[in-house]
């Protein structure tokens, strides 16, 4: 409980300065409000957008795309990293696979996953899950390996399983480094989904920020930014908290 109000103080504070230097630029003398609007202006924008129903179904979007192509991302890359460390004869084949498809900038990629999967959520879905995959991959392996020698030696002694050591040494190891490679993945998530919502859809926030620009609407543009803001900032802090209950024998 202590920590839950210690981050909620600290989120506050550094909210309440981000708006104080933001009402300082906006204000008399300061930018106008075509080019970047006063924090009034995007609040106006945010309770109309959030009050009137405006906004949700374009959050929903968003959020659904992002959380399952996260899911699904995070899922595959910490099985291909297990798998990397349970059977290292296929980590020449597989790694540099998996390091050419990441050198790939996801921006070029996405419009052919849109031609070949559509403007719905299944493209946003199978970016997101592109741009994951890595970080839970790399954490995996990193982790898996970090297991002390000593324990896999006294489990080898007993003739214990790999699935054995997988389940009550290996995982227990490795769970900081998942959760770490986790939080990067869920920024990444909401990235992509917004990328891919930018070449084409019909719905989300990212949407929303195009058409918005295009008709030069900036504070309602703003105020989907403020969301998704929001969004990535509760999202880490939940899993942060939720790496101190379970990672719970690390300071």
């Amino acid at each position: 409980m202590k920590e839950i109000v210690a981050t909620s103080l600290a989120t506050l504070i550094s909210t309440a300065l981000l708006l104080i230097v933001w009402i300082v630029v906006t204000g008399p003398g300061g930018l106008p409000g075509t080019i970047f609007p006063s924090p009034i202006d995007v609040l106006r924008a945010l309770y109309s957008g959030l009050v009137e129903g405006l906004l949700w179904p374009h959050i929903r979007f968003t959020v659904q795309s992002a959380m399952v192509g996260l899911l699904i991302g995070a899922s595959l890359g910490v099985a291909a990293g297990a798998l990397v460390v349970l059977v290292p004869v296929i980590e020449p084949f597989v790694l540099p696979i998996v390091v050419g498809l990441q050198s790939v900038p996801k921006i070029a990629v996405t419009p052919i996953i849109i031609a070949c999967l559509g403007f719905g959520m299944a493209s946003k879905v199978f970016t997101v899950a592109l741009l994951c995959f890595f970080p839970l991959f790399v954490s995996a392996v990193a982790g898996l390996r970090a297991t002390d020698q000593s324990l896999l030696d006294l489990y080898r002694v007993v003739s214990a399983s790999k699935m054995h050591v997988l389940l009550n040494a290996r995982i227990p190891a490795a769970a900081p480094y998942l959760f770490s490679g986790f939080q990067i993945a869920f920024v990444l998530s909401l990235l992509g989904c917004v990328v891919a919502e930018f070449i084409a859809s019909s719905r989300g926030l990212g949407f929303i920020i195009k058409a918005r620009s295009n008709d030069l609407d900036i504070s309602t543009m703003f105020a989907a930014i403020v969301v998704l803001s929001a969004i990535g900032v509760v999202g880490t802090t939940i899993v942060r908290l939720l790496q101190r209950r379970v990672v719970f024998w690390l300071p």
